[in-house]
């Protein structure tokens, strides 16, 4: 009996041993056959163009998603150029001063009576100073500047410093190019 026993226990060792080399040699065609859909598939979907330039004949041979990558850059490339881009310019220095209270009316107003323009305030220990506009030609910044020693907004001097400034797409029309 127990002879028995241990002769039906090599035979279902012997035929699991079978069982796990018809599953390997399952998994082996069954990626052979992955891999051999997929060539074709990628050769299905490569065009064939003829270099009309090339005399020797050559076959040159282009992916379709080729044209799907150089729209999507594209894409981004536009979206790029409707981003606020740093060029050099110019901004006014209205004010260098201890005195916050005074620093904050003046930003006030400049906010209240030229909305299209920023203001932009640098604490300096124990220096405030104030900078006025986005500008990207110095004509633009001189006029400004006579307009508000006008209207004496500030007590000294206001200044035109060079700084890098933000252009909106909107201005890029308008700068003139050196080309």
């Amino acid at each position: 009996m127990i002879f028995v026993l241990a002769e039906v226990e090599r035979n279902s060792n012997n035929a699991t041993g079978k069982m796990h080399k018809k599953n390997a040699t399952y998994h082996l065609l069954s990626l052979f056959v992955f891999i051999t859909l997929n060539v074709l598939v990628l050769r299905t979907q490569a065009q064939v163009i003829v270099d009309t330039l090339d005399q020797t004949g050559n076959i040159i041979r282009k992916d379709a998603r080729l044209n799907k990558l150089g729209k999507k850059m594209l894409e981004y490339n536009e979206g790029l150029s409707l981003k606020t881009q740093m060029v050099d310019g110019f901004r006014l220095l209205m004010v260098r001063s201890t005195d916050r209270a005074a620093v904050m009316k003046l930003r006030t107003y400049l906010l209240t009576n030229y909305p299209d323009q920023k203001v932009y305030i640098v604490f300096e220990s124990p220096h405030i100073k104030l900078k006025f506009g986005n500008f990207t030609e110095r004509a633009e910044a001189e006029k400004l500047k006579k307009i508000f020693l006008d209207q004496k907004l500030v007590t000294g001097n206001i200044f035109i410093v060079k700084e890098k400034v933000e252009m909106k797409p909107a201005d890029k029309s308008n700068t003139k190019n050196d080309d």
